[in-house]
């Protein structure tokens, strides 16, 4: 079965070429220009997250400076007390989720969906007014300025 364009009629000539050219428009409408179309938000997202991270490198020096003076604890009250306190001070109550010992010295404190800018505020003022330090932190985005943070915090 041997087929061959020139063996058509004219009315079936038109239409394989108008079907081609449907073909190719459907290709470069359904799967081209999305795939571009992404490709476009994903360099976007990137330029984004470089300009962050420039910010973040040119402040650096500003925030390392002025931690130099390290306040002593007010009471002897425990971790707990005073990370619980600390976190309603700040309105974080409703987002505090858990809170188990790590070690001696150290406090494991879950918060889920806690505003980003209170939470940093929140562990900077620990580190400041109670010489509370962030031993180790995993956040994760939970909505628009919302996070999930899992915070390890120990006494200095």
């Amino acid at each position: 079965m041997s087929f061959s364009f020139a063996s058509l009629t004219e009315r079936e000539r038109r239409m394989a070429i108008i079907g081609g050219g449907v073909a190719v428009a459907l290709l470069l409408l359904g799967i081209i220009l999305p795939l571009n179309r992404s490709v476009s938000r994903a360099h976007a997202r990137v330029e984004h997250k470089q300009a962050d991270l420039a910010w973040m490198r040119s402040v650096t020096p500003q925030l390392a400076g002025s931690g130099s003076a390290v306040a002593q604890p007010a009471t002897q009250e425990s971790l707990l007390v005073v990370v619980d306190r600390a976190a309603r001070d700040a309105g974080l109550g409703s987002s505090l989720t858990s809170s188990e010992p790590s070690g001696a010295g150290g406090l494991r404190v879950r918060l889920d969906k806690a505003p980003f800018d209170i939470l940093v505020g929140w562990l900077a003022r620990l580190a400041d007014q109670h010489s509370i330090r962030v031993e180790s932190a995993s956040i994760d985005s939970s909505g628009p300025g919302l996070v999930s943070a899992a915070v390890v915090l120990r006494t200095r």
